[in-house]
């Protein structure tokens, strides 16, 4: 029998084995492997060899991929901070999005599944339940609560797609990015985003990520307002009703 066979046992030689396989560790290893080759490369074999164990064992713990992509996404959940229940709404939905850009940053293949699990672990939907709570104890309507909680996951989850995947966000490797690609503008033709290039993306201290601190902050504002003005009556129900027609107009560049 192979150590691979024992499954964490001491086999006849008496040598030692790995720790006994778990449904745990098999996420856990999951997380570790596709954290460096990404989900679509991850296959039963390769974890197999990733925990040192035969392929056939894993089944005895998880029935099939999907069910490790559930155990994943839920391990990564588990990560992030809940919003804290001991300060404003505002202060509690930025703890939790400032923690959420951290994990998914570790782990740039979970944003796309996030929300794509048909049965959702437990850390999944505690972590759901404490967003739409903190927005519920701020006053929040349902119809509100349901705009908030998908405009700020929108930009969240989309914000780390894209920082995971620009080729360079920062620094050195930022400026040369910039500067080859200024090199391949015609300026008259591109007059914008040669000048946006130059006089920005090309300044010392430019950061990408440093846009994420900008565009959240941008959100809650607009969901403050919203907060406001259904508390005060300006916001009416999506499907009309008596205080449709006293929401506040939007002014237009002329006015």
């Amino acid at each position: 029998m192979t150590a691979k066979e024992s499954d964490g046992e001491t086999g006849a030689a008496g040598r030692e084995r790995g720790p006994r396989l778990t449904a745990q560790r098999v996420i856990d290893g999951a997380v570790v492997l596709a954290d460096r080759i990404g989900t679509d490369a991850l296959t039963i074999r390769r974890l197999a060899d990733a925990i040192d164990v035969k392929p056939m064992t894993i089944y005895h713990h998880v029935p099939n991929k999907e069910a490790i992509i559930d155990g994943m996404v839920d391990r990564v959940f588990a990560e992030v901070d809940l919003p804290p229940t001991d300060t404003d709404w505002r202060s509690a939905i930025l703890v939790r999005c400032t923690s959420m850009r951290g994990v998914l940053a570790r782990h740039p293949w979970a944003a796309p599944l996030m929300e794509t699990r048909t049965s959702p672990g437990p850390a999944t939907l505690r972590h759901h339940d404490a967003v739409l709570g903190c927005f519920r104890r701020a006053g929040f309507s349902l119809e509100l609560t349901g705009h908030a909680y998908a405009i700020v996951d929108s930009f969240l989850y989309g914000f780390a797609q894209q920082e995971a995947t620009l080729p360079a966000t920062s620094g050195d490797d930022m400026a040369e990015l910039a500067a080859s690609m200024a090199e391949q503008m015609p300026a008259d033709l591109y007059p914008h985003l040669t000048e946006f290039t130059i006089d920005h993306v090309l300044q010392p201290g430019y950061d990408f990520g440093n846009e994420f601190d900008v565009g959240i902050e941008l959100i809650l504002d607009g969901l403050a307002l919203a907060a406001d003005e259904e508390r005060s009556g300006w916001a009416g129900s999506s499907s009309g009703g008596e205080n449709s027609d006293a929401r506040r107009a939007v002014p237009t560049p002329s006015e």
